[in-house]
Formats: structure tokens, C-alpha cells, sequence
């Protein structure tokens, strides 16, 4: 379908158009029809939405809510509704509850000329402008990263006036974290990811291992895992028969046993092997071993393995395989926590809180639990003495200096009374004494710890507190529907918070296993499944595909609802801690979780090169590799920002690298796009490039033989002369800009002549200075932009008015209707008619002039006269 015709100006982003409801009635009626048909498709009543975003390139039409357009300065999108305005199909999202919603700028743009507003908002507009504030646009789209770019510069904006931050003002807010359901240690992280082995890395990533523990890695091969985790101050000895024969052995909180039953060719060996390392260890032993993939195992049958080329033995299992084996050797359940990575514990409580920690949904908190402290009242200021000219009168007393405040309770500990508050959101209850800290503390500022519990729960917000409960009520009903697969354990065996949990959620442990039975019923229903992803969705959790499927960044499954997080951890019983993978895709009918791993999920192209599918009906888990060792090449993953949330760190920058991909390249539903081959020739004849996560203008001349719009290549504009033919002189621009400036002259001009009359015949185009000087008669460099930006020796452009020009024929046509169409259909510059048969003069550049000329005959000169077509 094509775009809609629009009047009104409004804000042009890209390809796409934004405007105003106000400013609708200036708009073309076939605007307003299709706004109109959008809004009756979505369902939506007068006033649900204000500002309307077209596509230019048409396709979709969205319909946008912006509550407080008049009165913040940078509204905050609360929800969203795109139209397909071809299908009529839409999709909602809902950003009420996110903490980095998009924000609008530069309002004065969304409205119709002569609105009341225009005024203020210009003004804002201007100010900013004048601080460079809008000059990194990718910190500009959403609240967080914008309300940080002010802070930075010292800055803040009171309705609509910038004013300047004292250096002792604080507003207060807390800074943002990003939310990925689990501690973040950016050392060690980087460090599990450039030198550490699979299993130490899940360890690490689970926060199982850190500077509190121990750890003995039970053949530890050449040591690196010893030495990235002693760099990172954490207790960690070794031993391996070869490597470390003389190390000694000893017990330690974890031990690891990494790829090590998988290279041992006797089996009562191996067998024993598993056995002794399990009896090292006090909390959990981490056992890994070698998958078999869909490729074919390569190597001669030996005993029940396999001899490589390398004369080493392998033993490969499948994931089912190695999980029966180790629950089999060591008569205990094993969880994994990823492909060829299994987890035994032997300390039950210790196992008890890992699952639950697993299941669990990080609170999110949008604004601190707790006031600030207030500010110490001013002094009073000393009153005026009114001296008489005649009479002097005695002085007044000095007034009585006023009794000081006395401070509430809480703000003799302030942190510590946060502390509380948030200890009772995080646990949707009151907590228990052993479950908060600083007893004394508080016990000394209220009176009494019950009465700093009842100011606790004054202080909280009940609205608030409530999703908090019941957030930790589906938490607990995933980790309890999820205990099926792992025999669940009596009452009394539960670790003694979650005790509290249940007797304060159900009253007793027989109501809470049966809503999780009932939890757990929900995840054959299909129907369950796709209202839940749908929901999602509406979140900003994930890109979904109606009636097929739901894929996100594997950190937003915390977030999921819980029906949903229990069908992925079904899956994870076979595959491990999803966190492991990058991405999660949740197939809505088939009963099936794919997990996939990229080269680099930072880079805003990142490449798939391992999905692993699960199959919950089958309990099948098959393994696909992608890369130079295998027959299949890596898939590149198009739009990132599809799979995450507006939360997560790097949104805002890969959002404008989607934005600027969409707008160059087709990208369909599964994210797959053009080759690298194809993306690097639209880059090149963009005349752009890759840098990091921006695409910059490329300061590389392209070749003769790029394409230069939809028909031609640069050589046709640049060697298309008579003069230039005949001399073979190259003819070549110096300035970067005359290419861009000759490929907008493509796609502007002679595109859409091309398109409408099937070809045209070149005569003259581009034209250096040393060109120039060989055409014989007379031409004006100065003025007819044949020479587009090229400078001449004074560094000043050659023709001030910039852009390029070109003459062409159109082959039995009357060039006086081919003017005409020009002129009608094209954003042309100037353009100079010679006659019915002659080529025409045609240019395109920044002034747009528009406007006609006839070359008449005056005494055997050329003179240009305005003529109206």
C-alpha cells in the first residue's frame, strides 16, 4: 500500500512523519482516512491517542499516547498502537510501568502552524540547541539517558525553562540499574567470558562462586581457570594428573570436574573419577562432559568413544545421556546449568535457595521506598530596627530562638530504615527478624523494633506493595511447580523462609503445591501460552510472532509471567540455566524452547552460531553449530532491539542502529536480513558505513561502478560528456561530497524519470576543473552545478549553489512534456529547456529553487528566460 499524501509538516524522522491530532485537520484527507480507519482497526476511542506516526514509505500507521503533551516538556510515550495498514492487524505496547520509556522533544514541530504553543516549545527547543544538548541524538530518545545527558551538563528544565544546577542541589533519584534478574560483577563477568571453561564460567555467572567461597577444580588441566579466578580473589586450588600430579588434594564448598569423564577411555576409571570428586566437595560438585552435535562425531569406535585424530579418546553424550549418568553414578539429582553442564549438590538447603534464587523476579524499583532527608530550616532572619529621626527608640529584644524540630525516627537511620522497607517489598511480606539486619539501629531510633515495623509498613506504598506480593507469589509458584521434575520435598524440608512464604501466601503447603499443580496444568494449554506471550508482548518483553512464537534476551525471562517462565524452565530442566544463552524462543503450539548463543550479543549485528532446541513433548534436545568447522554458515540477527527492553543497557544507541538498518535494508519477521555482502554494497551506495553501533557517513570515495540510485552507477554520471568521451580524461570528484551530492541527483531526479519513461540518454554530467578547461564554448561552472562541491583554489566552492546537475535525453519524446513532468513530479532545483529535442538541463540541490528556464536564441547567444510549464 502506498504512504498517504501528507500536508501538514510536522516532525520527520528518517522515513517516518509525526504529527500532532491537532494539526490533522491540515493534513491531506487521505490522511486523515487512514488515521481515521487505524484508530477504528485498534479499537480505539476519541482521546485514547495525540500524536500519529506515519511511515513514509507505508506499510504501518501507528497510534501513539503521550499523556501531558502540552505540559511536560518531554513527554514520556505511555502506550503505543501499530496498524498494519494492510492486513489491519496491530500490535499494543504498553510502557506504563517502564522505567525508560521514549520521550518526545522538539513539540513545536508536532503542531500546526499558529498554535498557541509554537511559541514556548520553540523556545525550550532553542535553548537546548544552544547547549548542544541535541547534538548526540542517541542519548536524546528515552527518559533515562536523557535526564543523565542533563545532569552531566548541569542542567535541568522547569516547565519549560533550562535552567542551570547549583553545585549543592540533589533532586534525589537513584541511578538506573539495569535489571537482568541477577548480580552483576563486571569484572568477573568479563573475565568468565574471555578465559575461563563452560562449566566455571555458568558457575561464576550464577553467582554460585565468589569471593566467599571455595573452590578445587578436580583435573585442572594446564591451570587457567585456577589462575582468571585467583586474579579475581577467589580461593580456588587444583589438582590434574599430568599437569599438577604433586598438588594435593582437598575438599572445598565446589568442586569442578570439567571435561574430564569425557576424555577417560576406562569406565570403571571414569566411574570412580565422578565419584571422588563428589566426595570433595561440601555444597556441590559442577560436572561437565562433551555433547554430541547434529554434525557427525568424527573419529574411529574405540571401547564406547571414540580415538580423534590426535590419538586422544572422547566419550560424547547427549544431554539426556550425561544427566542419567551422573544421577546414576552419584544416586542424587542433577540440575543443569547448560548444554554438557550438570550441577549435584549435597547440601539440600544450599540447593533449596539456588532454585529459588532461579526463579525469582528481581523487584524493580521506580522511585525510592523513602523520602529524603528535609532540608535544615533557614535560620530566622534578624528584624529590622527602625531607627526615628527624632526620637531614638530602645532597641527590641532579641527574639527567642525557635525550639528545633524534632526529627522523626526514621531519619536518625535513614539507610537502614530503607533497608527494612525494601526487605519487606522484595519478600511481599513482613519480614521475619532474622530476614533484615541493624536491629540495634533501629530498635534504637523508634523504641522498639515493632514500633519501626509499623512505621516501616506506614511508610510503604500499599499499591505498590501489593504487586510486590504477588510477584513473590508467582515466584514461588514456579520454583514449587518446577520441584515436580526434581521429587518435591516435605514442609519441613524447606528452607525456613520459604516456610514464612507459604504460610503467609496459602496457609498452608497443601494450597500452594495445589496452585502450582495448576500452574504447571497451564503449560499444556496453548491457548494459556499465547495470552501469556501476548501479555508479554504488551510489555516490552519480547518480539512476537502471532501464533507462532515469543523470543527475547534470555535476562527478560525473570519478567516473564509465570506460566511462561515455568514452560521455559521446563525447557531448562533439559538444557540448563537459560541465562547461559543469549536468546530464548518460546514456540507457542509446538511444545518446543529454542535457546541460541551469538559470537558477540554486544555488537549490533551479532551472528547465531548455536541453537539448541528442546522438545518438551518428546524430551528430545537437539544441538545446531554454525561457523568454519561446520557445513552451515553463521545466520546474522537483524534488529536487536526486537529482543530486548528499553531497560537494558545499550538500547538507546542499538535502537538508532535498527532504525537507520530498517530504513536501508528488508529485514523480515525471523530477523534475517541481507548478507553481509548485500548490507556492505546498500551501505556503500548510501555512501555510509559501519562504526561501531553508528552508521556514519563513509569517508571513502565509492567506485565508478557502484550503483548511484535505483539505475545508474557513478561512472554514467561522471563519464557521460562528449568531451569526456572523446579525451578519456578520468574526470574523477575530489570532494566526497560531489558523490553524494551526484546520488541524491540520482535518486531524486532520475529515478523517477527512469521509472516513468524506461531510460534516458546521458549527455553531460559531472564536471572537474580539468574537464572544464577542454570543452569547447561557452559554460558557466559558476552557476550550472555541474561541477557540484568541487573547490577551486581557494578552497571555495567552484559553484556556490552546491548540488549536481546533468542534461538528458529522452529518446522519441517532446522534451517540452518531459520538462513538464520533471517539473511536476520531481524536487528538482532548476531546470533549463532548449527545445522539443534537445536535451534538458536538470540539477538538484539544497536551495530547490524550482524553478524553469527557456534557452532563447539572442543574436546568436543563449539566453535563459523564466518560463512557466
Amino acid at each position: 500500500m502506498e504512504a498517504p499524501e501528507v500536508r501538514a509538516k510536522g516532525k520527520v524522522v528518517g522515513l517516518r512523519q509525526y504529527l500532532h491530532v491537532s494539526a490533522l485537520d491540515q493534513a491531506a484527507p487521505e490522511t486523515q482516512a487512514a488515521v481515521a480507519k487505524a484508530a477504528q482497526r485498534a479499537r480505539l476511542a476519541e482521546g485514547a491517542y495525540n500524536v500519529v506516526r506515519l511511515d513514509l514509505h507505508g506499510g504501518s500507521l501507528s497510534l501513539l499516547d503521550y499523556p501531558g503533551f502540552f505540559d511536560q516538556p518531554f513527554p514520556a510515550l505511555a502506550r503505543s498502537w501499530k496498524v498494519d495498514t494492510a492486513t489491519g492487524r496491530f500490535t499494543y505496547r504498553d510502557y506504563r510501568d517502564s522505567q525508560n520509556p521514549p520521550i518526545l522533544h522538539r513539540k513545536e514541530l508536532f503542531l500546526p502552524p499558529g498554535h498557541q504553543e509554537v511559541e514556548r516549545f520553540a523556545k525550550l527547543t532553542a535553548d537546548i540547541e544552544g547547549l548542544g544538548l541535541f547534538e548526540d541524538t542517541v542519548r536524546i530518545g528515552f527518559r533515562l539517558q536523557w535526564e543523565a545527558l542533563l545532569r552531566e551538563r548541569g542542567y535541568r528544565v522547569v516547565d519549560h525553562d533550562v535552567v542551570p544546577v547549583g553545585n549543592v542541589e540533589d533532586d534525589g533519584d537513584e541511578e538506573f540499574e539495569p535489571d537482568d534478574g541477577l548480580p552483576v560483577f563486571r569484572h568477573l563477568t568479563a573475565l568468565s567470558r574471555q578465559s575461563l571453561s563452560a562449566p566455571v564460567s555458568a558457575m561464576l555467572r550464577l553467582g554460585l562462586i565468589d569471593t566467599t567461597t571455595t573452590m578445587f577444580d578436580y583435573g585442572c588441566g594446564r591451570g587457567d581457570d585456577i589462575a582468571g579466578l585467583r586474579s579475581a580473589g577467589i580461593a580456588v586450588a587444583g589438582w590434574d594428573p599430568h599437569y599438577a600430579p604433586g598438588n594435593p588434594i582437598h575438599r572445598a564448598q565446589f568442586v569442578n570436574l570439567g571435561f574430564v569423564i569425557n576424555v577417560i577411555e576406562d569406565p570403571a576409571e571414569r566411574r570412580e573419577a565422578l565419584q571422588r570428586a563428589y566426595e570433595l566437595a561440601d555444597v556441590a560438585l559442577c560436572v561437565s562432559a562433551m555433547l554430541a552435535s547434529e554434525d557427525e562425531v568424527k573419529g574411529k569406535p574405540y571401547a564406547d568413544g571414540v580415538l580423534t585424530r590426535r590419538n586422544t579418546f572422547q566419550k560424547y553424550y547427549s544431554q539426556a545421556e550425561l544427566r542419567q549418568y551422573v544421577e546414576g553414578t552419584l544416586r542424587t539429582g542433577a540440575i543443569a546449568l547448560a548444554p554438557g553442564v550438570f550441577l549435584v549438590f549435597k547440601d539440600s538447603a544450599a540447593e533449596q535457595r539456588f532454585q529459588i534464587g532461579r526463579s525469582r523476579t528481581r523487584i524493580r524499583f521506580l522511585r525510592p521506598p523513602v523520602p529524603r532527608l528535609p532540608r535544615p530550616p533557614r535560620p530566622p532572619k534578624e528584624p529590622k530596627v527602625r531607627v526615628p529621626k527624632i526620637k531614638l527608640a530602645p532597641a527590641p529584644w532579641p527574639p527567642k530562638e525557635p525550639k528545633p524540630r524534632k526529627p522523626d525516627p526514621w531519619e536518625l537511620c535513614p539507610a537502614k530504615f530503607d533497608l527494612l522497607c525494601r526487605r519487606w517489598a522484595e519478600l511481599g511480606r513482613e519480614p521475619a527478624l532474622d530476614e533484615f539486619d541493624h536491629h540495634q539501629e533501629l530498635e534504637t531510633a523508634f523504641g522498639s523494633l515493632g514500633r519501626a515495623m509499623k512505621a516501616a509498613w506506614e511508610r510503604l506504598d500499599h499499591e505498590a506493595m501489593e504487586a510486590a506480593r504477588a510477584q513473590r507469589i508467582e515466584d514461588i509458584l514456579v520454583y514449587l511447580a518446577l520441584q515436580r521434575f526434581t521429587r518435591r520435598k516435605p514442609y519441613r524440608q524447606l528452607d525456613i523462609t520459604l516456610q514464612r512464604d507459604v504460610r503467609a501466601f496459602w496457609g498452608d503447603y497443601v494450597s500452594a503445591t495445589a496452585a502450582a499443580d495448576g500452574l504447571m496444568a497451564e503449560v499444556a494449554a496453548p491457548d494459556a501460552i499465547a495470552q501469556a506471550a501476548q501479555r508479554a508482548a504488551e510489555k516490552g518483553l519480547g518480539w512476537l510472532i502471532e501464533g507462532k512464537s515469543l523470543q527475547l534476551h534470555s535476562s527478560l525471562v525473570g519478567r516473564l509471567p509465570a506460566v511462561l517462565r515455568v514452560y521455559v524452565g521446563c525447557a531448562a530442566v533439559l538444557y540448563g540455566d537459560v541465562s547461559m544463552a543469549d536468546l530464548v524462543k518460546i514456540h507457542l503450539a509446538s511444545g518446543k524452547v529454542t535457546m541460541m548463543l551469538c559470537d558477540d550479543f554486544s555488537a549490533p549485528l551479532p551472528n547465531v552460531v548455536e541453537r539448541v532446541k528442546v522438545n518438551l513433548r518428546t524430551q528430545d534436545v537437539r544441538v545446531f553449530t554454525y561457523g568454519p568447522e561446520t557445513e552451515f554458515e553463521p545466520v546474522t540477527l537483524y534488529l536487536k532491539t526486537r529482543f530486548m527492553n528499553e531497560e537494558m543497557l545499550g538500547f538507546a544507541e542499538q535502537a538508532e542502529f535498527d532504525r537507520r538498518i530498517e530504513d536501508l535494508a528488508e529485514v523480515d519477521e525471523l530477523s534475517r536480513g541481507p548478507s553481509e555482502v548485500e548490507l556492505g554494497q546498500a551501505l556503500r551506495e548510501a555512501g555510509l558505513k559501519i562504526d561501531g553501533h553508528a552508521i556514519v557517513t563513509d569517508d571513502q570515495p565509492p567506485a565508478l561502478d557502484d550503483r548511484c540510485g535505483a539505475h545508474l552507477t557513478y561512472r554514467d554520471l561522471i563519464v557521460c560528456g562528449e568531451t569526456a568521451l572523446r579525451t578519456g580524461l578520468p574526470n574523477l570528484p575530489r570532494q566526497l561530497h560531489s558523490y553524494r551530492a551526484l546520488r541524491e541527483l540520482a535518486e531524486n531526479v532520475l529515478d523517477p524519470v527512469i521509472d516513468w519513461y524506461g531510460s534516458v540518454i546521458l549527455t553531460y554530467g559531472f564536471c572537474s576543473q580539468e574537464l572544464a578547461k577542454l570543452i569547447p564554448g561557452r559554460i558557466a561552472p559558476n552557476l550550472d552545478q555541474h561541477a557540484a562541491h568541487e573547490v577551486n583554489r581557494l578552497g571555495r566552492p567552484i559553484c556556490p549553489r552546491l548540488g549536481a546537475a546533468c542534461d538528458f535525453l529522452v529518446q522519441d519524446e517532446d522534451m517540452l512534456e518531459v520538462a513538464r513532468w520533471v517539473s511536476a513530479n520531481t524536487s528538482y532545483d532548476r531546470l533549463y529547456y532548449y527545445g522539443n529535442d534537445r536535451p534538458i538541463h536538470v540539477s538538484y540541490g539544497p536551495e530547490r529553487s524550482r524553478e524553469v528556464f527557456e534557452m532563447r536564441s539572442t543574436n546568436g547567444r543563449l539566453i535563459p528566460k523564466k518560463m512557466t510549464i
